[in-house]
């Protein structure tokens, strides 16, 4: 970046004054084409080297807990990068406009008027760096738009899952995830097609889902049951401490919620200190 930033600067100071007195059309071509593919490099800064060395360990929620921390970093670590290339590029992107027009003047016949706006380089404009995205809502209990059939097939999933279809519902649930992505009744669906997987017996794949509920939509109204129903999950996969710790968390982060009674039940059930 230092050398990056020092080639632009020789660069760009090396179009000041003298352009205007002894520069020739083709100092001011090299000046251009010296400046564009700098600013190109600086802009590539954004691209991935491949390198990291994150690493997650932990128990399930202590690996939540670490997932969203790193993933608040790495926005503002992005978003400030973002901040800065896009300024150097504007900045740049302007520096080249005079450049050309300065090529304009020297070129005989050339039209200054039908120049136009420069491009920005890179070919886009700046990213516009907009907050990170809220956390998920509530589930909505009635108020929230929904599309034409998801009600419909939300319902008819859950019927399924209420005749004792658990397949059948397991594959209702994960289809109306992938008709409807980002539903309000996501974390519902989550927590749906995990019941009926445990039901099957494919209990990893249920704690997948409500880890997937609660890690996702922790204010939502299945959140609750999604964390009790995980750390359920654990107990029966033999994770025992975590599944302890777990079913621990559901009174501290939801004191209000029905799901207290079960994770507390279950707990006894696990001999949980």
């Amino acid at each position: 970046m230092r050398r990056t930033a020092l080639a632009l600067c020789l660069s760009l100071a090396a179009t000041g004054v003298a352009a205007q007195q002894t520069e020739t059309l083709a100092d001011i071509r090299q000046d251009l084409t010296v400046l564009t593919g700098e600013l190109q490099r600086l802009k590539q800064e954004l691209n991935t080297t491949g390198i990291s060395d994150l690493q997650v360990s932990g128990g399930t929620l202590d690996r939540v807990n670490a997932i969203e921390a790193e993933l608040q970093r790495l926005t503002a670590r992005t978003e400030e990068l973002g901040h800065r290339i896009d300024r150097v590029v504007q900045d740049g992107s302007n520096r080249v406009g005079d450049l050309t027009f300065r090529l304009c003047e020297l070129e005989p016949g050339c039209d200054i008027g039908a120049l136009g706006d420069t491009p920005l380089l890179g070919g886009e404009a700046p990213a516009t760096v907009t907050a990170p995205a809220p956390a998920p809502q509530a589930l909505p209990s009635g108020g929230a738009e929904l599309a034409i059939g998801e009600q419909t097939d939300y319902r008819r999933a859950q019927e399924a899952l209420a005749s004792g279809d658990f397949q059948g519902a397991a594959n209702q649930f994960a289809a109306f995830r992938e008709t409807f992505p980002g539903s309000p009744l996501e974390a519902g669906a989550l927590v749906g097609e995990g019941r009926a997987l445990t039901a099957v017996g494919d209990t990893r794949e249920a704690a997948r889902r409500f880890l997937n509920a609660y890690a996702n939509y922790p204010d939502s109204e299945a959140a609750p049951e999604a964390l009790w129903r995980l750390g359920a999950s654990l107990g029966t996969l033999g994770s025992l401490t975590e599944a302890c710790v777990t079913l621990g968390e559901v009174a501290a982060r939801y004191p209000d919620s029905a799901a207290v009674t079960e994770a507390q039940a279950e707990m006894g059930r696990l001999n949980c200190p």
